[in-house]
């Protein structure tokens, strides 16, 4: 889901984000707002054309729970996918990281095993790797599946 940058001689944010073909704006919710782009320094980048993941801008009027809600996923759940709280105020033209139909997102817990996610989830351990390159169960790793 994310990868990282290192920083180059001449960057800039929204050089760095049409590389990336993401915006500033989602680049400074990864890395803080007051991002130091200093050559050789390196930033966290979303992966290019994820096929687990879209993105949305938020409307006028929108909720963090509307926007879980359309896009069937926990609101606790789509807050730490960016970064931010469930209570936080989001605001008109910021981005969100928001999972693609039929795809399911799980952050591990401390104690988590592979069964009882996969149990969870209703998949076979099999599946659950096989859709996840590197799986460590630390605290707060995101693992897909995609079921459709």
């Amino acid at each position: 889901m994310y990868d990282t940058y290192i920083i180059q001689t001449n960057d800039t944010i929204e050089t760095i984000s049409r590389k990336f073909e993401t915006s500033p704006e989602v680049l400074r919710q990864l890395n803080g707002y007051m991002i130091n782009l200093i050559p050789g320094n390196t930033l966290v980048v979303p992966r290019i054309k994820s096929d687990n993941f879209d993105y949305y801008t938020v409307n006028k009027g929108d909720s963090l729970y509307k926007i879980a809600n359309a896009n069937n996923i926990d609101a606790n759940l789509l807050a730490q996918l960016n970064g931010i709280n469930k209570t936080d105020y989001i605001y008109p033209n910021q981005t969100l990281l928001v999972p693609k139909a039929g795809t399911i997102l799980y952050i591990t817990g401390i104690g988590d095993t592979l069964g009882e996610i996969a149990e969870g989830l209703n998949i076979g351990i099999d599946k659950l790797i096989s859709q996840n390159s590197n799986i460590y169960l630390q605290p707060e790793q995101l693992l897909v599946y995609k079921y459709k």
